[in-house]
C-alpha cells in the first residue's frame, strides 16, 4: 500500500486539511504582525 495514494483516504485528507489550516493561520499571523509592527 503506497504512502501517498492518487485519491487519499479520509485520514490523509484530514491530515492535509490540518496542514493547510496551520499554514493559513501562520500566514495570517505573519500579515497581522507585519501590519501591527511600527
Amino acid at each position: 500500500m503506497p504512502v501517498l495514494e492518487p485519491e487519499p483516504q479520509g485520514g490523509q485528507k484530514k491530515l492535509l486539511l490540518l496542514f493547510a489550516a496551520i499554514l493559513g493561520i501562520m500566514v495570517v499571523i505573519g500579515v497581522v504582525a507585519s501590519i501591527a509592527a511600527p
